[in-house]
């Protein structure tokens, strides 16, 4: 892949869309794992995929955020796709223009009551688990398999778990895993978002306001995007989002399995995240250990 920076993003907006071509461009701050994000103008950024691997995502959003956004009766914004680029000699991959989202990144200073903020975000997924599904993309390579079968990462799971033998509860996460594994999502798919971290929730005025980037969305199980109970939540506002989601103790476990999964790879690939970052899968591990319940 090309390096992606302000320049190329000046060379393809010219090219492909003059007439944004005299508006400001710059980075912005969080610019996401999966896409490199710019700043166009005052009302649009510029999202360009990191590597080929992340380019379905771009048709996908094309295509789905403005169904959803359409169906979606709660005074919570997500993305408004504007334009797609296409592939050139200087760049490989489609890209994207969406319109500019007021809001900062989600993070307990921010936000004026945590467990408002819980039963906020409760209230979206179950909107989003409530829209029509019929047509909606499965869990797939486009998104990771997020709302697939949990046992999809069965095998990478259990080698991180042995991997980190000594250095976490082994016996606690392989307990987890297991009751985790073993429940399943026995009703027709919902839409699920596929990544809801503090990163793409936006915040204004102490209330979620947007919930952005819908690279690893689709539809199936509605586990995958419950994670957030552990990487940001905690004691009562935990139990407050818990107990204003319209889902059963099975996917609550399995939810837990999937935040179990990602922790341990963070952990497993150290240089490819901040010491934060490691510092809450830590964490997460510990928590999830502690809450599981041996059936």
């Amino acid at each position: 892949m090309v390096d992606i920076d302000v320049s190329l993003v000046r060379r393809l907006i010219l090219k492909q869309f003059p007439r944004w071509a005299g508006l400001m461009i710059k980075p912005v701050e969080l610019s996401g794992w999966d896409n490199r994000t710019f700043r166009l103008g005052d009302d649009m950024t510029v999202r360009l995929p990191s590597h080929e691997a992340y380019e379905a995502q771009v048709k996908k959003e094309q295509q789905w955020l403005p169904k959803l956004a359409s169906r979606l009766p709660i005074a919570i914004a997500i993305p408004t796709p504007l334009a797609m680029g296409t592939p050139s000699d200087e760049y490989p991959l489609h890209w994207s223009i969406y319109g500019w989202m007021d809001g900062e990144n989600a993070t307990t200073e921010r936000i004026g009551n945590l467990n408002d903020f819980a039963i906020e975000l409760a209230q979206f997924l179950n909107a989003l688990q409530q829209i029509d599904a019929n047509g909606g993309p499965p869990p797939g390579a486009h998104n990771f398999y997020r709302g697939g079968p949990l046992g999809t990462y069965d095998r990478e799971t259990r080698n991180a778990i042995a991997d980190l033998n000594g250095m976490i509860d082994t016996v606690g996460a392989i307990a987890v895993w297991e009751s985790a594994i073993q429940t399943v999502w026995n009703n027709p798919p919902v839409w699920v978002h596929g990544d809801v971290y503090p990163t793409n929730l936006l915040v204004k005025d102490g209330r979620l306001s947007a919930v952005i980037d819908f690279g690893c969305s689709g539809v199936g199980d509605p586990a995958c995007d419950l994670t957030i109970a552990w990487t940001f939540f905690f004691g009562q506002s935990r139990e407050t989002f818990r107990s204003h989601l319209q889902l059963d103790d099975e996917t609550w476990e399995r939810a837990r399995g999937w935040a179990l999964w990602k922790a341990l790879m963070t952990i497993s690939n150290p240089s490819n995240y901040p010491s934060g970052r490691l510092e809450e899968s830590r964490r997460v591990i510990q928590d999830v250990i502690a809450e599981h319940k041996p059936r």
